[in-house]
């Protein structure tokens, strides 16, 4: 089994296969109080799971809904073979700067 640390790139499952990285949210807060961490995850893992790291953070109760991602950090995963989910994808549209961004 080889795996890598933190800003590794080659990521082997027991079975040697290599695993897919995501970058997706992933749901903390109270109940019917949302907010989400933006992680750098195996595709193959549940919502919550342990992730690889954690990129940003999104807000969506707050008003304006607040988004704050580390872009050096989420193209460097995607440079990398991590593929971001629809609504990450979305979330790096509405907010294409370095700073906190009000949605």
């Amino acid at each position: 089994m080889q795996r890598v640390g933190r800003a590794g790139l080659i990521f082997k499952n027991r079975k040697e296969k290599i695993t897919m990285l995501a970058i997706r949210l992933a749901r903390f807060g109270a109940k019917k109080k949302p907010t989400y961490r933006v992680v750098v995850i195996e595709r193959n893992r549940a919502r919550n799971s342990r992730s690889v790291e954690v990129v940003g953070h999104y807000n969506p109760i707050a008003k304006p809904a607040e988004v704050q991602l580390d872009r050096e950090r989420i193209e460097f995963w995607v440079k990398n073979g991590a593929q971001p989910s629809d609504t990450v994808s979305r979330l790096l549209k509405m907010a294409p700067t370095e700073t906190p961004a009000v949605v």
